[in-house]
């Protein structure tokens, strides 16, 4: 048996699972000699949340990151998680953009493309298989394990013997939630290394505790190479720690030959910077044996809990845990990653936000129902498939095989603000986002979101921002110390702080009331978020949960009938129809393009 390779993601899938992706590039930098000279197969540094976390809050170019990781980098292969024809969006995009942005990250630094697919579709898997080899690149094609009446180890290993066919360097075993149980592993590990001919890769999360003894039985039944993280982001809903697994194995038949030591040097730097990001941290990064039966995955557990701080619902995120799996059962059980994660997990949340389920269903449900990601791994619910879809017939086709080729027609969208090519994919990623990027850019304005200073040592809460001072009214003098704040975005935002060693808390409110829209010529006044209307009457169109608006459907005076789509909302990086309650006209719209709104406003008035 050869010595086991590790991959260390501590770049990439570490800080995504326990601090909601937001590591900045200038806190990679500093370590990558130390890092450079481990003599890791790879480093796991690029893909997966990381391309949207740097241009929605870190104001980042997410290519520019990955060209300096390269440079200070030399030795070490580079890695990157690619999901398939979605590649690091939300949708699937058609075949010249898939090849476009695989050849662009090869030629940005990528040595390793990890390519899976949400609902282990492999047909949406081919394009950047293919495009990976043309690059002259690693294609490790991935089985995306999850449990559900219809996964069994005889369907994973036939996905294995499809990967072969399709010219895959290597398989990853992809056990994103920290679902897998010892045996079981050694049972699957060994079914595959029966049946294929393959270097195999096991990447396991740690959320249920079993992570550790998995890749054991995984290393014991022949599995190759396998993905930790440096102890110091390790654990939790993140991955078995680097240092104990070479410590383990040291002095075996399998001793991975690393440096102990060395490893443990850089565990220490990542200690000092996970302090940096405190306000980031998941109160759910430790061991949670719930995810043997919700099966959330490891990145999706802190994001959902930040999602529903933001809603001020955190207090029923248990009621959540719970209606995901029976969310899944109704959409043929689809293993929870990356996007199904948040199509099922954003669907759970309005499922026990709102007065029932299913009052409202989001846009991607619908697409998921219409066939729009790939074939379903099990039979959906029949009724629910019907209230989202009508009779339409769901597509029975590889999806891509309906787009039609998109690049050229990004390409001119763009063109104003695009200096290169990897511009135009950043805009094809994401759109709104991304165009905001790049004027933001171009007019030299991008600053990222701020971070919080560390807590005060005197115990006082980890999302506090201590401040103090004197201010002096009316000839009196007074000490201020700031203690915390609530969340921003609401009407009302509540400041807590002391006034001479006394707690106060007051209540903030904005005092402007209407907003302008349009620009600077025609521009209209609307009402600001928390100061429209009260939606009391049955015409009074309202959001179920607070988010902005993506679009708007229609203007005043337009004649409407129940159940029209007016709005699109997004909430939870998902977009969901806000439709007529009832028929007539259209007498005022509150809202515009990329407002905030809260539940119970009307955000547009229909008369009868």
């Amino acid at each position: 048996m050869p010595k086991i390779l590790i991959t260390d993601v501590v770049l990439r899938d570490a800080h995504q699972s326990l601090l909601a992706t937001r590591m900045r590039t200038e806190d990679m930098l500093p370590i990558c000699p130390k890092l450079d000279a481990i003599g890791y197969w790879s480093l796991e540094c690029w893909g997966g949340a990381t391309f949207d976390a740097c241009i929605r809050f870190l104001k980042e170019d997410p290519w520019e990151r990955l060209r300096k990781l390269r440079k200070a980098l030399p030795n070490t292969r580079l890695q990157m998680l690619l999901r398939g024809q979605n590649l690091l969006g939300y949708r699937h995009y058609s075949d010249d953009v898939v090849r476009a942005f695989v050849h662009r990250a090869a030629a940005n630094g990528i040595d390793v493309f990890r390519i899976f697919d949400a609902l282990n579709d492999l047909r949406n898997l081919r394009t950047a298989i293919e495009a990976t080899k043309e690059a002259g690149k690693h294609a490790q094609g991935t089985i995306c394990y999850t449990v559900s009446p219809v996964h069994t180890i005889d369907s994973f290993v036939k996905m294995g013997k499809e990967l072969v066919a399709m010219g895959c360097d290597s398989i990853a075993i992809k056990d994103m939630a920290g679902l897998l149980t010892p045996f079981v592993t050694a049972d699957l590990v060994k079914a595959l290394k029966d049946s294929v001919d393959l270097p195999l890769h096991l990447h396991s999360h740690s959320t249920s505790g079993l992570a550790e003894m998995c890749h054991l039985k995984a290393i014991e039944n022949g599995c190759d190479a396998i993905d930790t993280a440096i102890s110091s982001l390790a654990g939790g809903t993140s991955h078995p720690p680097t240092e104990s697994m070479v410590a383990a194995l040291r002095g075996t038949e399998y001793d991975t030959g690393l440096d102990l030591a060395a490893i443990q040097e850089i565990g220490m730097y990542f200690y000092q910077v996970r302090k940096k990001y405190h306000q980031f941290e998941s109160e759910y990064t430790g061991v949670d044996t719930r995810v043997q039966v919700n099966q959330v995955p490891g990145g999706m557990i802190s994001n959902l809990a930040n999602q529903l701080r933001e809603q001020n619902a955190l207090d029923r995120i248990n009621e959540v845990l719970t209606e995901i799996p029976e969310v899944r059962k109704d959409l043929g059980y689809p293993p929870l990653v990356t996007p199904t994660s948040q199509i099922v997990g954003t669907q759970a949340v309005f499922n026990v936000l709102t007065e029932k389920r299913y009052q409202t269903i989001t846009n991607e449900v619908k697409l998921y129902l219409q066939g729009r990601y790939g074939a379903a791994p099990g039979p959906v619910n029949p009724t629910l498939q019907q209230q989202a879809i009508g009779n339409e017939e769901p597509i029975e086709c590889r999806p891509a095989d309906l787009l039609r080729p998109e690049l050229a027609r990004l390409t001119k969208e763009i063109e104003a603000l695009a200096t290169c090519e990897e511009d135009v994919l950043t805009y094809a990623m994401f759109p709104e986002i991304g165009r905001t990027f790049l004027e933001q850019r171009a007019a030299g304005t991008l600053v990222p979101e701020p971070l919080e200073p560390p807590p005060a040592p005197t115990g006082e809460p980890a999302n506090s921002v201590p401040t103090e001072f004197n201010i002096n009214v009316h000839g009196e003098t007074y000490h201020i110390k700031v203690t915390g704040a609530g969340h921003k975005g609401k009407a009302e935002r509540h400041f807590y702080f002391t006034i001479d060693d006394i707690p106060e808390e007051v209540v903030v409110e904005t005092l402007d009331e209407w907003v302008l829209s349009g620009g600077t010529e025609g521009a209209t006044a609307r009402p600001a978020a928390g100061k429209r209307p009260k939606a009391t009457q049955p015409g009074h169109v309202t959001t179920s949960m607070p988010g902005s608006i993506v679009e708007v459907l229609v203007k005043e005076g337009d004649q409407v009938t129940a159940g029209q789509p007016l709005l699109v909302a997004e909430a939870m990086k998902m977009e969901t129809e806000i439709q007529a309650p009832i028929a007539g006209t259209v007498t005022a719209v509150y809202v515009s393009k990329g407002d905030a709104v809260n539940p119970d406003e009307a955000l547009i008035e229909i008369i009868p």
